[in-house]
């Protein structure tokens, strides 16, 4: 059972910059890939990112691809994703999630979900 939280939402202007935190209870946290994924509201889940378990590979969404930046910190049994120049789109509540099995870009292969940061971007 792995338990996550995310942390560091907020509010912040077009073109601003944001890094949120996942953290996570157990000492299996390097057994997980990782992902961060958003919803808007009226929207479907969206995959933003993923990490795999020792943080050498990642894997992003053309949506976010060259703005956001995922890195963990095994001994931190933590997740960060870095958000830079944020455009109102990218309004969401932003959810971190582990998988046991697979690295992958499709919500339903992860096993764990925190319960969301919401991020919102002003024009």
């Amino acid at each position: 059972q792995v338990q996550l939280v995310e942390s560091g939402g907020g509010l912040v202007q077009a073109g601003g910059s944001l890094r949120l935190s996942c953290t996570a209870s157990g000492r299996t946290f390097s057994s997980y890939v990782m992902g961060w994924f958003r919803q808007a509201p009226g929207k479907e889940r969206e995959f933003v990112g993923t990490i795999d378990k020792n943080g050498g590979r990642t894997f992003y969404s053309s949506s976010v691809n060259g703005r956001f930046t995922i890195s963990r910190d095994n001994a931190k049994n933590s997740v960060y994703l870095q958000m830079n120049s944020l455009k109102p789109e990218d309004t969401a509540v932003y959810y971190c999630a582990a998988a046991a099995q697979r690295y992958s870009s499709r919500w339903t292969d992860y096993n764990y979900w925190g319960q969301g940061t919401q991020v919102t971007v002003s024009s």
